[in-house]
């Protein structure tokens, strides 16, 4: 604990609060004790009593000036004994970089719109494309603002159905936002690695592609404040609901509806089934844990929910869901047993969509059908081999994409598709 010790030397009271060792110290604070009732009541004071005196005035104050230092610095360490330690301050300052919205954290600098092309076009063009504008890795930064929403403060096309997409500047509602994000974690490689001139400049280009900010500008902390008046959707931020107001009614209120419950939930859009292994088995590309686990997509889809039924009488000679759910969903996949579609090999590959995914004489996301014919077609059971392997899918022959089941066809459509592109190709 810590205590407050007092030291009476003559007319004088040496104070101080510390964690005190009491082995250590109690011996001399008796001996102190002692010298300072004789100094007080006249008592003849020899010059060794003096020099003793002065002997323990000063390994007194040394002790507790030790022992108040190391109190200081292992205050907060103590508190939480044998865990972790006090950051220094140097490692402070390296982390406290975020910028908020009234830019305060801001750091000094500046940066050039050509100076930010560079930049761009080594660190950050391969993933966002030369103009900001590539959907091949991330979403568009740059895109979807117009003049006009640079005057009012409010991208237009947030609420235009006929918009494909939409990027970064049509939602951002303030620079600080931007420049903290790019300072923080860009490039993405290299995390922290821009220097605070870099990031004002990359921010600089990407805002003169978007057509905010001219050629020649150049962005610094002393006209951020400016350049945030110039930004697309700066009034498209609210801040009129609860979670902004945090003493004020929450937006949704937690009240049980007891009433009127839905007896049925119905399922109102799905994969088709050719689609649903598309990507191999999504129960184990997902988390382990949680309400969302991934559902096991080498499995047919059940027909409906378990437990819809409950809180419903069965009535006599019907089944429940559970024991209804998994005919049901065998039911509805289909057989190697359905009929042939009777149609021309080369119409049912435009039917069925393959050319999306394989060109006659190009690689496209899969191998070109010359490509497939040559590596097939003098290989032993090559035929019924590929018709398995259509409607099952596969992965690993023809690089990481995986070759998604197309279990919606017939063992003979299937066969008649394989033997038209060993045939023909």
């Amino acid at each position: 604990m810590y205590k407050l010790a007092n030291f009476l030397f003559s007319d004088r009271v040496v104070a101080t609060k510390a964690r005190i060792n009491r082995t250590k110290v109690e011996p001399l604070v008796k001996l102190t004790e002692v010298l300072s009732a004789l100094s007080s009541s006249g008592t003849t004071t020899y010059p060794s009593h003096m020099k003793l005196l002065a002997l323990v005035s000063v390994s007194v104050a040394a002790i507790f000036c030790a022992v108040s230092d190391s109190a200081a610095q292992s205050a907060s360490s103590n508190q939480f004994s044998g865990i972790g330690r006090t950051a220094t301050a140097a490692e402070v300052k390296a982390w406290d970089i975020d910028v908020r919205p009234d830019l305060k954290g801001l750091p000094a600098g500046s940066g050039k719109v050509q100076d930010g092309q560079t930049l761009w076009d080594n660190k950050c063009a391969s993933c966002h494309g030369t103009f900001g504008e590539s959907n091949e890795v991330f979403t568009p930064l740059v895109g979807g603002t117009t003049a006009a929403d640079v005057k009012r403060g409010r991208v237009a096309s947030l609420t235009d159905p006929k918009q494909p997409q939409r990027s970064t500047l049509m939602k951002v509602a303030t620079i600080s936002s931007l420049y903290d994000y790019i300072y923080r974690a860009m490039p993405w490689n290299a995390p922290r690695s821009l220097t605070a001139d870099d990031t004002y400049a990359v921010l600089a280009y990407m805002l003169n592609l978007a057509e905010i900010l001219p050629d020649d500008f150049e962005l610094s902390n002393k006209n951020m404040v400016e350049v945030q008046q110039l930004m697309p959707n700066r009034n498209g931020m609210t801040r009129e609901h609860g979670m902004w107001r945090i003493d004020d009614a929450p937006d949704v209120k937690a009240v049980a509806c007891m009433s009127n419950c839905v007896e049925t939930v119905k399922i109102t859009s799905s994969l088709p089934d050719y689609a649903r292994n598309a990507h191999e088995n999504l129960a184990e590309q997902n988390r382990g844990y949680g309400p969302f686990r991934g559902v096991d997509t080498t499995r047919p889809p059940v027909a409906k929910l378990p437990g819809s039924d409950l809180g419903r009488p069965a009535q006599a000679g019907t089944k429940t869901a559970s024991t209804t759910s998994l005919a049901s969903a065998s039911a509805s996949t289909p057989t190697s047993g359905t009929p042939a579609t009777l149609m021309p090999p080369a119409d049912l590959f435009k039917k069925q969509n393959c050319f999306a995914c394989h060109a006659a004489n190009s690689k496209l996301v899969g191998p070109s059908l010359a490509e497939i014919a040559t590596k097939y077609k003098n290989q032993p059971n090559s035929e019924a081999v590929l018709t398995e392997k259509v409607i099952k899918g596969g992965a690993g022959v023809w690089g990481a994409i995986p070759m998604p089941a197309q279990n919606q066809l017939s063992t003979a459509d299937s066969q008649a598709l394989v033997k038209w592109i060993l045939a023909t190709h």
